[in-house]
């Protein structure tokens, strides 16, 4: 039997009629589990240096804008020449698109000649316009009126710049396809200009190819898996105003509301929560109709600016977010179904949390101390992130083919160093991320341990002081709790934080590895291998509920006892297992209306961040996003995370005094002493207990 911990906070006689001044909780502590902390010291730190490569080593504009025939990245201001407001790439040679988008053919896109240009050229209705390269050499003009010219000054060009231009090696090519601006690149339509073509062939031009490649070439490049990671991450750098109001300060508002609502209104709590998750959910999901384009005509579209309405070009962004939109069809429904059932059977936890919350006050303003913690690593997070995500070196290609152009400063036709450029990642860069993701990860359920345990403290206090105030039990008990935390735990939240992120991460590591030898095998998948798959990952997702739950009932452990993780931990699992039929039903009907409020304050962030991306600033010019898709699953995930923090509260006060009632009962032959009258009152009453496990 171990010691009573009936003495374990303030001044309270324990079973052997002793009264024990302060306590362990005062006294007798040292600091647990001190190497697991070491290690995420050290980790942090290596983050911190990690990070600091990718701020000197990237540029998120590399996300969004191309590189133009010298290496630029269109829209920089500070390149030679300056390129401020050129934000579009356009391919100059059609033949060389054309080209590159053969069957066998080892010319890549990107050695194909290509220019940053305000605005994607058309074709002339009545004569042969041109896009000649950036001005210098013999031809004197600045950028501002090369620009006001439409790119054209093949009027200045000499008899022999005229010639290599008509055998399409420039400085000047010929405007002969129609194209749209699609994701900042000048996209080809296949459907050439009759009376530009002709006037080309009148001048003696090469023949130029018309066929429908020369569409799809560039079309599978700006479509390619990597692009769409590029734009999914600058969508990011492009919403940041979005990720703040919705992931940042309306998850807070939500979740302090909440916390007042369910102190004050607690019998009607679960009904309203239950309507309203019902009603978000359902409201997110109409939205993934409407811009999958199953509803309406607000489909997402890949086309920037003003276009022709008759040219629809495709982007992979629809597929992805017509796949979620069933996803969250089929989430619908069951989440519908299951809160209908569960919703008369939870008000019996939250009563008893409810009454925790109005004692001991500060419990409600304590999440902002890990939420303003958790807002500045994230900005410094996603910031490294996008700029990990554009790390590299711009080097020029080795194509080993035939791109002759003319050079206006040797005043000549060169055909060495002709290829295109790109942009060069390190052999580490992979490495870099997966640590940069895990690192993140590692970080969040760091502080969220140290906010449970926290508030267990404070909790803990409440219990054994008889569920009453008193001068043992100041206002700013949070506050003592959290100083004993900071003296002796950290290792223990860094041990039990560690744990929960090495399995999740060996899922992602797991599903990583399936995508990447279903694309090597062509998608054809072996029935053996899918099941295989299946199972480790539904094994993987039962072990890290199971972690998670043993986890939170560690700390309560910790914030009582001191003892190490592992210690506490076993103590946990003793009492839950001596009590499971008691207890067991209560806690887990707790949890599921807890998750439920989790989700009313993220879909809230999600539907609102939907509502903001609909505006003009977002469907529009320089701050269009590719899709919606990941700026509203990172504010539902924000806001998950936030309102995991204040939920906590409630959480951890259902765990700590469910936990403490049942050593109480164990050090009182099953009599508990201190317990709350609430909490006596129903778990001794067997029909009541009965009736909110099984419902009527």
């Amino acid at each position: 039997m171990r010691g009573p911990l009936g003495a374990v906070i303030g001044r309270f006689p324990s079973s052997d009629g002793v009264t024990q001044m302060g306590g362990i909780i005062r006294h007798n502590r040292q600091c647990r589990d001190i190497t697991v902390l070491v290690i995420f010291i050290a980790f942090s730190v290596a983050m911190v240096v990690n990070s600091s490569f990718a701020f000197n080593q990237g540029n998120p504009l590399r996300l969004t804008y191309g590189l133009d025939y010298k290496g630029n990245l269109c829209g920089d201001k500070h390149a030679h020449p300056g390129l401020s407001e050129l934000e579009l790439r356009y391919w100059q040679n059609p033949n060389q698109v054309y080209e590159s988008g053969l069957k066998d053919s080892k010319f890549k896109l990107g050695d194909a000649r290509s220019i940053c240009l305000s605005e994607c050229p058309i074709p002339s209705e009545d004569s042969l316009n041109w896009v000649c390269d950036y001005p210098e050499g013999d031809i004197r003009l600045s950028m501002t009126d090369w620009a006001n010219r439409n790119y054209d000054y093949f009027e200045f060009l000499t008899p022999e710049m005229r010639n290599s231009s008509l055998q399409l090696q420039g400085p000047c090519y010929p405007v002969i396809f129609p194209s749209v601006n699609v994701y900042w690149s000048c996209q080809f339509i296949a459907r050439p200009s009759n009376t530009s073509l002709k006037h080309w062939q009148q001048m003696g031009g090469v023949k130029i190819n018309e066929d429908i490649i020369i569409d799809k070439s560039i079309h599978k490049s700006i479509n390619s898996r990597s692009a769409v990671l590029k734009r999914y991450m600058a969508d990011i750098g492009k919403a940041w105003p979005v990720l703040i109001v919705c992931g940042g300060i309306l998850p807070l508002f939500l979740s302090v509301i909440w916390l007042m609502m369910i102190r004050h209104f607690v019998a009607a709590m679960p009904w309203i929560t239950v309507v309203l998750f019902n009603v978000l959910i359902i409201s997110v999901t109409m939205f993934y109709y409407l811009k999958a384009g199953w509803i309406g005509n607000d489909a997402i579209s890949p086309i920037i600016g003003e276009h022709d309405p008759y040219v629809s070009v495709y982007g992979r962004e629809l597929t992805h977010i017509r796949a979620v939109t069933i996803l969250m069809t089929f989430i619908m429904v069951v989440a519908f179904l299951t809160s209908i059932a569960i919703v008369r059977r939870i008000l019996m936890a939250t009563s008893v949390a409810a009454k925790v919350i109005g004692e001991v006050q500060a419990l409600i303003i304590f999440p902002l101390i890990p939420y303003s913690i958790l807002v500045v690593f994230y900005m410094f997070w996603i910031s490294a992130s996008l700029h990990m995500f554009s790390s590299g070196q711009v080097v020029q290609n080795n194509c080993n083919s035939n791109c002759c152009t003319y050079d206006l400063i040797a005043k000549r036709v060169n055909c060495d160093r002709c290829c295109g450029y790109s942009i060069h990642y390190t052999p580490n860069i992979g490495v870099a991320i997966l640590f940069h993701l895990f690192g993140c990860y590692w970080a969040t359920q760091f502080f969220i341990a140290c906010s449970s345990t926290v508030i267990a403290g404070s909790v803990a206090a409440y219990y054994w002081a008889h569920g009453e105030t008193s001068s043992e039990i100041p206002f700013l008990s949070v506050f003592s709790s959290m100083k004993r935390l900071m003296r002796y735990n950290l290792g223990s939240m860094a041990l039990g934080s560690l744990i929960v992120s090495f399995v999740e991460f060996i899922r992602f590591l797991l599903e990583a590895i399936r995508r990447k030898l279903k694309g090597a095998s062509d998608g054809n998948d072996s029935c053996i291998g899918k099941a295989a798959y299946r199972s480790s990952q539904c094994f993987l997702k039962c072990i890290e509920w199971t972690i998670k739950s043993v986890n939170r009932n560690a700390y309560i452990m910790i914030a009582i006892t001191g003892k190490s993780f592992f210690t506490s931990s076993s103590i946990a699992a003793d009492l839950i297992m001596n009590n499971i039929l008691k207890i067991g039903r209560l806690n887990v009907i707790g949890d599921v209306i807890l998750f439920l409020g989790k989700l009313c304050v993220s879909l809230s962030c999600a539907l609102f961040a939907f509502l903001m991306l609909e505006t003009h600033k977002y469907r529009s010019a320089l701050n269009k996003t590719s899709s919606p898709l990941l700026p509203v699953v990172i504010c539902w995930a924000l806001g998950y995370i936030v309102a995991t923090l204040f939920f906590v509260v409630v959480e951890m006060s259902i765990d700590t005094i469910v936990l403490s009632f049942c050593q109480d009962s164990e050090e009182h032959q099953g009599t508990a002493q201190y317990a709350p009258t609430l909490l006596t009152e129903t778990l001794t009453d067997h029909n009541e207990m009965q009736r909110l496990t099984q419902g009527p």
